[in-house]
C-alpha cells in the first residue's frame, strides 16, 4: 500500500502543488474546527460505502453537506448502500477509521471503488484531504486535484448534492 510520502511524492511528480498541515488526529467532521480555521480552501468528508451488490463507493464532500444514504443509492445506479468495514476499507484504499480520503484512490490500484463527487466539491477553487492518515491536512488546488485523479485512472461522478441529482459522469 502506497504511504503519505508515497503520495507526496507523485504529488510532486504530477506537477501538483501541494500544501499539508499536520495536526492532532481528527476522527468526524465537527472535530477539529480550529485546525480547519486555520486551513484555507474547501474541508471535506468521505464516506467508504459498501452497496447491496458489494460493489464499493467513496463519496467525498463538503464537510457541511448532507448525504442521506437511503436517497443516494437510486441517484448514484447503486444498490441499498451501508458503510464499509475497516477491513475492506484498509484493503480497497489503504486507510483506516478516520483518514478516509479522496487521495486514498491512489491504492485502489484494482478500481473496485466507485468515486462520488459533491458538485460543491467539484467546483471548489482548492480542496483538503488527510493524506493517508489523519494526522495532516493536504491542500490542492481544483486542477491539481483532477490532475491526481487522472493519474491514478478515476473519473469522478458529480452529484449535486443539495439538489440530490447527477450533475456530470
Amino acid at each position: 500500500m502506497k504511504t503519505r510520502a508515497d503520495l507526496m511524492a507523485l504529488l510532486d511528480a504530477l506537477g501538483v502543488a501541494h500544501e499539508t498541515f499536520d495536526h492532532p488526529a481528527v476522527f468526524r467532521v465537527g472535530e477539529g474546527e480550529e485546525i480547519k480555521a486555520a486551513i484555507p480552501g474547501a474541508h471535506t468528508k468521505n464516506l467508504f460505502l459498501k452497496d447491496a451488490k458489494d460493489r464499493l463507493w467513496l463519496v467525498s464532500a463538503r464537510d457541511r453537506t448532507v448525504i442521506d444514504l437511503k436517497r443516494l443509492h437510486p441517484v448514484i445506479g447503486s444498490a441499498r448502500l451501508s458503510f464499509g468495514s475497516p477491513a475492506l476499507m484498509e484493503a480497497a484504499l489503504g486507510v483506516t477509521p478516520g483518514s478516509v480520503t479522496a487521495f486514498g484512490l491512489i491504492n485502489d490500484t484494482d478500481r473496485r471503488v466507485r468515486f462520488v463527487l459533491d458538485r460543491s466539491l467539484a467546483e471548489a477553487e482548492r480542496v483538503n484531504f488527510h493524506p493517508l492518515t489523519n494526522t495532516a491536512t493536504t491542500g490542492v488546488s481544483q486542477a491539481g486535484f483532477r490532475t491526481f485523479l487522472a493519474a491514478v485512472g478515476v473519473a469522478p461522478l458529480i452529484v449535486d448534492f443539495e439538489a440530490m441529482s447527477v450533475f456530470a459522469r
